[in-house]
């Protein structure tokens, strides 16, 4: 079969994977509010005073939403032995036929267990492609575009997220169980587009090297970084940095998770981990799952749908920019300045709520975690202070977090350690699905200054242990972390304050380097003996 090496659409179709989470992520969101989901899943009866149904109480209501996550986080740890042993690209396959068994579920759920197992296979579905389209883009694409085409994922979930959205905004005026059962139902169409269109994409390089399929892999880099030029400059040393790696990591065999955590390993693990946890932390996807709940608290009518939506629409324009200039941002300054604003705006928020909210009156609200109502020009702020740290996470933390973690590892352990990272990154979504509901319920605004906290503290974090990893070879950043040269830190490697943001690749990807520095290439190029 015929294999297309365009690498805008080898990541356009692979992160259709990501499109999975943000689907997943509005077809609850946009829901949770409307009659007839309530009225379907109606476990709290209906209300005494107006006779409408009230669906899942803050408890039950997290358990179905912290659903997904949760299968997300096994997901993501199965994925790591998956890639490893069937490929990059069968691995995201796999992951695409999980989801339409877990939508089919979902759509047809006629209870609330049932909803829940159909949400935890699509969860397993989303931890897959979730922690291994990231880790199939970095080894597929050319250093000075890397942030850019991984990034493309995090663009992917919001175009998800908006897409599902408006869908279940228009279904919303259907009547009965269709409102909510059709846009689960549609859910199918992109996992379908995903298994189908990778078949005409080629597998990663790296991986097929790793499996002694050397020709395969150099044809895939021909196709893919030298526009069919097999004397290309960054084919070759993209080859002789492979073939350097596979013999290092063959005498260092039998990876396991294990390895993760050895001494000279743990720093980069903990980097990859903490990127991934300290991303759910900024309480980002807190606002987009409970979206509704917050503008209902603002005195926005019972029609919260609309207003949600345009949250959804700063976060795909919003994320635009990191597509075009993250890798010459580099990482960290990016994920400081994001850190600093998330930080600003929730203080903000938790501001707002404490001096002028006050407690709904009895039976106000069909859940307890709408805890406080506010009006006037301070509700308006509440708003406005939202729509702005959306539109700080997405050119900075959103793209980032799928960005930073594909690049830390060595090829040997990369599948796993992404996996494990991507996990963390379920494991805390899934704790905070289930725990925001009954925060806002008992500690109120306090909510905002728990996760105006962690950026405080992420912002500092950041600074001094998370090196830049921009627009190095993939075996460039792994050489950061060694801790041989000169200045360097024991099981750190280089100190990350010290680390730069150097563009020189891409002259040499531009085919712009001088005669010398081609001389230098291919002798840095050539087999030791």
């Amino acid at each position: 079969m015929k294999q297309f090496g365009n690498i805008y659409l080898i990541a356009a179709t692979s992160v259709i994977g990501g499109a999975l989470f943000g689907f997943d992520i509005s077809s609850m969101s946009a829901i949770i509010s409307t009659a007839p989901y309530k009225c379907q899943f109606n476990q709290q009866g209906n209300n005494p005073d107006t006779g409408a149904c009230q669906g899942p109480d803050d408890v039950v209501q997290g358990g179905i939403t912290a659903s997904m996550p949760g299968g997300s986080w096994l997901g993501a740890l199965c994925s790591g032995f998956l890639t490893d042993r069937f490929g990059r690209k069968t691995t995201i396959q796999i992951g695409a036929i999980i989801w339409v068994i877990g939508s089919i579920i979902v759509c047809a759920a006629q209870n609330i267990p049932m909803l829940i197992v159909g949400r935890i296979i699509n969860g397993l579905s989303v931890g897959i492609c979730s922690a291994q389209v990231p880790v199939y883009i970095s080894e597929l694409s050319p250093p000075s575009k890397r942030g850019r085409f991984i990034g493309m994922q995090q663009w992917a979930i919001t175009w998800g997220i908006a897409i599902m959205f408006f869908l279940c905004y228009g279904s919303s005026f259907i009547e009965g169980e269709a409102a909510f059962r059709l846009p689960w139902g549609l859910q199918i169409i992109p996992a379908a587009l995903l298994f189908f269109g990778l078949m005409v994409l080629p597998e990663s390089p790296r991986w097929l090297a790793k499996h002694d399929r050397w020709e395969e892999a150099k044809g895939v880099l021909v196709l893919v970084h030298g526009q069919g030029d097999p004397h290309s400059q960054l084919v070759a040393r993209e080859m002789a940095e492979i073939k350097e790696a596979v013999d290092f990591e063959r005498q260092n065999a039998d990876v396991s998770y294990l390895e993760l955590f050895r001494p000279k390993m743990i720093n980069r693990t903990h980097i990859g981990i903490f990127t991934q946890v300290w991303s759910q932390l900024t309480g980002m996807n807190v606002m987009m799952y409970y979206i509704s709940y917050i503008f209902t608290m603002t005195g926005s009518g019972d029609d919260v749908l609309l207003p949600s939506g345009i949250q959804f629409i700063i976060n795909v324009v919003m994320t635009v920019p990191a597509l075009i200039w993250l890798d010459r941002w580099g990482r960290r300054p990016t994920l400081l300045i994001g850190a600093f604003f998330m930080c600003l705006w929730l203080c903000v928020n938790a501001g707002l709520f404490a001096v002028y909210s006050h407690a709904p009156a009895p039976h106000q609200f069909d859940t307890a975690a709408i805890s406080m109502v506010i009006g006037g020009k301070p509700a308006k702020a509440v708003i406005a202070s939202t729509y702005l740290f959306v539109a700080s996470y997405a050119p900075t933390w959103g793209p980032v977090s799928w960005t930073y973690p594909a690049e830390l590892y060595p090829m040997r352990v990369r599948g796993k350690a992404v996996a494990l990272a991507t996990s963390a990154n379920w494991a805390f979504n899934f704790a905070l699905a289930y725990f925001v509901p009954p925060a806002f319920a008992s500690i109120t605004w306090k909510t905002y200054v728990l996760f105006a906290v962690f950026c405080f503290a992420m912002f500092w974090h950041t600074f001094f242990l998370f090196p830049e990893t921009a627009n190095k070879t993939l075996e460039e950043v792994a050489a950061t972390f060694e801790d041989n040269g000169p200045g360097s830190i024991k099981y750190i490697g280089v100190p990350a304050w010290k680390t730069h943001n150097d563009r020189s690749i891409v002259r040499l990807e531009r085919n712009l380097v001088s005669s010398e520095e081609k001389i230098d290439i291919e002798h840095s190029t050539t087999p030791k003996n």
